[in-house]
């Protein structure tokens, strides 16, 4: 009998596994994968940070890298299995939870490996669970290649002929950047609207000034919290302007409907597709953990990370409790919450 599981071996799992060691208990950290760092190593391949190295440290070590560097994701992933080397926690890969229930005092964790179990159970699998495509897209003519950015790796993927991409967020803009630079015709679905940031102002990075002005702090309970998080977030450090002004990519609205080769769009009919690359995010499932209570966007019912359930906690989220929790150098603050609140009401 474990005192505590940790679900998820990247950066939040990895936190709280530092603290659980601080407090001296008896921890298993889990993951699906075959390596440390393979969250990070399963993404495209030009992927890189948006915060510096000064703003990504995890609790107890520095990442190695000179101040203003942008980390790839496969420094990324180095910086994580050095941690776990480091601090020597004890891992559990190629560990897939597939159900987690409470009986009396005890957490029992089902997998195709066996059954653990433990006192208490952190859950640290982030915010990507479900690659989400339209329904429609089942409509599409399978001579169209498609392909979620969740796993797109790069260009040599992709079929010769057309492409679209689909999504305005960081991860569509990024994409489209890589796949129109060797001038093929590239369509551009999702708004064009966006609010883009620099990735440095007057000489200072963009962190440097969100950690100045307290914009990482905000607690998603205020209403500032509530309304930056409420808003579209802005696109980071990609020269969207530019990208959309490139000779071979044409802006085309929203995607509506699709059937065979024929995708409609708000501002065209295509019909000569031959490659879409969907970067429209992820939907989160919990529903292998019973009894969890979900607010209306599929998220559990919290408060900074403890749950409905006596014992269950959640580290990784999306404003867990501020715009920083998902960021790899604030992860330690909700951490280090969680661990203070354990041993808190450990002495009660």
């Amino acid at each position: 009998m474990l005192d505590f599981i940790i679900v998820g071996a990247a950066q939040a799992g990895l936190a709280m596994a530092y603290y659980l060691k601080e407090q001296g208990k008896n921890f298993l950290v889990v993951d699906k994968e075959s390596e440390i760092g393979a969250s990070w190593l399963n993404r495209w391949d030009s992927l890189t940070l948006f915060t510096p190295s000064e703003f990504n440290n995890m609790p107890g070590m520095e990442f190695p890298a000179k101040k203003g560097h942008y980390p790839s994701k496969t420094e990324v992933a180095k910086y994580f299995k050095d941690y776990v080397e480091e601090f020597d926690f004890p891992i559990q890969l190629n560990t897939l939870i597939e159900n987690i229930s409470k009986e009396s005092d005890h957490f029992i964790l089902k997998s195709p490996q066996g059954d653990l179990e433990a006192r208490n159970v952190v859950i640290a699998t982030g915010p990507f669970h479900i690659p989400y495509t339209p329904p429609f897209s089942k409509k599409i003519d399978e001579d169209i290649f498609q392909i979620h950015s969740n796993y797109y790796k790069n260009p040599d993927q992709l079929q010769e002929g057309k492409v679209m991409v689909v999504g305005a967020g960081d991860s569509g803009f990024q994409i489209l950047d890589e796949v129109s630079k060797d001038k093929r015709g590239v369509y551009f679905s999702g708004t064009t609207d966006v609010k883009v940031l620099p990735q440095e102002i007057l000489g200072k990075t963009l962190w440097w000034w969100f950690t100045k002005s307290g914009f990482l702090s905000f607690s998603r309970d205020t209403w500032l919290g509530r309304k930056i998080s409420n808003s579209r977030q802005p696109v980071i450090g990609t020269p969207v302007k530019e990208i959309l002004e490139r000779d071979n990519v044409e802006p085309v609205g929203k995607t509506k409907n699709a059937e065979g080769e024929l995708i409609v769009t708000e501002k065209k009919k295509i019909k000569d597709l031959r490659n879409i690359i969907w970067a429209t995010g992820y939907r989160p499932n919990f529903s292998w953990i019973e009894g969890l209570e979900l607010v209306k966007n599929g998220y559990p019912e919290h408060y900074r990370g403890v749950s409905n359930i006596e014992g269950l906690y959640f580290i990784g989220l999306p404003w867990l409790h501020t715009r920083g929790s998902a960021t790899l150098g604030g992860i330690k603050k909700d951490a280090k919450y969680l661990s203070e609140y354990i041993i808190k009401n450990e002495r009660n």
